[in-house]
């Protein structure tokens, strides 16, 4: 772990600012967490944020647990509570207030523009969140493939739309001239 002076302002600051731009949820954010967590501030190793995450996904309750978790394991039930504040306050606040300004606007048509661009952007967070995950918990040649596939898979089933899937590609060309480097 890092030794801060205040871990707790460190975890307010870093989770308030990533609850900023996590569109799409938490989820979206876990590629800047483990940044973070692990090669930045050293709180924890990979493993240790593979466990977190898992940990996260098993207990019940919102996708945010994963920050509630690593707050915990900084500073403790405070570094908890100040990690889940940081990452849900902020974003509840900005939400309020663009949900008054689309009701405001809604005979206009750049609220729907803005809607219909935020989802590639999600889609692509949520992506990498997924292959940030593969590669802390498998180093093997296989780790780059597993969230394509993943998608791969409710394609097949006609779950969902054909056009979501192009990103899968994307990532791992992208791991894969990573790993060459």
């Amino acid at each position: 772990m890092n030794s801060d002076a205040n871990p707790i302002w460190t975890l307010a600051w870093t989770f308030g600012l990533m609850s900023l731009f996590a569109v799409g949820g938490a989820n979206a954010a876990i590629p800047e967490m483990h940044r973070v967590a692990v090669d930045v501030q050293h709180w924890m190793t990979d493993k240790q944020f593979a466990d977190v995450f898992a940990i996260s996904r098993m207990a019940p309750g919102p996708n945010v647990l994963i920050v509630t978790l690593i707050g915990y394991s900084v500073a403790g039930t405070a570094g908890a509570l100040v990690a889940t504040l940081a990452m849900c306050g902020p974003t509840a606040v900005l939400a309020y207030y663009v949900s008054r300004l689309l009701t405001r606007s809604s005979q206009s048509r750049w609220p729907a523009i803005i809607q219909a661009a935020l989802v590639p952007l999600s889609i692509g967070l949520m992506g990498a969140s997924g292959l940030i995950l593969a590669l802390t918990s498998d180093r093997t040649w296989m780790a780059p493939w597993l969230p394509p596939c993943q998608r791969h898979w409710p394609l097949r089933r006609g779950l969902i739309r054909s056009g979501c899937c192009w990103p899968g590609g994307v990532w791992v060309l992208l791991a894969l001239s990573d790993e060459n480097r």
